[in-house]
């Protein structure tokens, strides 16, 4: 899949951020931080941003990430000691930079190629949101996951589809584009620190009233997952989140109030990010 020309891309002085957020990629995302460079000072220089948000990393990642950043003021790093779960991660980044016209997220593992990613820039100039899905016709991937986590990944989605809806393909795929008019609509109701943001993201945009663009995407799957690696937790701990976010938006929510302890005693836990519905956005 190619990607478009730079006119075809962004309008001059547009800026694009782009949020990566990283827990323990030592292993990866050093080739994945000098693809995106190269691509981008190639691409569209002087028009995008890369905030890397590390997330309670307890490896060498910042060691790894901080020679990057040496002396090119368009690249940022937020070092969050405690371990705040990816959508912790993109809601810290996603206050970094108010002025981009396009936010965008991305894998820290490179499994979305950087001219992928400036593909679905491209077809956002004249949409709020636009998402790439491994699962749609005319998708591309290079490598599969493996069939325990695509096994997974298909209960997750028809849990979400029966709880929300969507009509989409793949809410997990983690490159996503979106105009900041969408992001400042939706952003006070973004409450889930884990894995299941994408969901918490893609209905609150549904709700205020966003199209969403889904669009067939070209992907590398890379080894070495924490997901992989722990599935059955980070599933459970997902479908807790997508559950506890179907129970906020119907009418029985405001009976629940005396169970608010025990909700955040369970993510306790199961050492899981926690923010609650109504708090400051910050996981705990």
């Amino acid at each position: 899949m190619a990607v478009e020309s730079r006119s075809k891309i962004m309008s001059p002085g547009e800026r694009l951020l782009v949020l990566i957020p990283a827990y323990n990629e030592e292993q990866r995302i050093a080739p994945m931080l000098r693809d995106y460079l190269e691509e981008f000072e190639k691409t569209v220089p002087g028009q995008y941003q890369l905030v890397v948000v590390l997330n309670g990393c307890e490896d060498r990642t910042h060691a790894i990430v901080q020679p990057f950043f040496a002396g090119r003021p368009y690249l940022r790093v937020v070092n969050v000691a405690d371990p705040i779960g990816k959508g912790g991660a993109l809601i810290r980044g996603l206050n970094t930079e108010p002025d981009a016209d396009w936010i965008a997220y991305v894998d820290a593992d490179g499994a979305t190629a950087p001219q992928e990613l400036l593909r679905l820039v491209a077809l956002c100039q004249d949409r709020d949101c636009v998402i790439g899905s491994r699962w749609l016709p005319g998708a591309v991937l290079h490598r599969q996951q493996t069939q325990v986590r695509r096994f997974a990944s298909r209960v997750f989605h028809l849990i979400v589809e029966l709880f929300f809806r969507l009509k989409l393909k793949d809410t997990q795929c983690p490159a996503k584009v979106l105009s900041r008019r969408a992001v400042e609509a939706v952003r006070a109701k973004l409450k889930i620190a884990d894995l299941a943001f994408d969901v918490n993201l893609l209905y609150a945009l549904r709700r205020a009233g966003f199209a969403i663009h889904e669009e067939p995407t070209e992907w590398t799957d890379k080894a070495g997952s924490q997901v992989t690696r722990n599935l059955f937790r980070v599933s459970l701990i997902m479908f807790l989140s997508v559950l506890r976010l179907r129970l906020y938006h119907s009418p029985v929510y405001r009976y629940l109030t005396p169970f608010r302890g025990i909700e955040r005693w369970i993510y306790q836990k199961m050492r899981a990010p926690f923010i609650p519905f109504g708090g400051d956005g910050k996981a705990r």
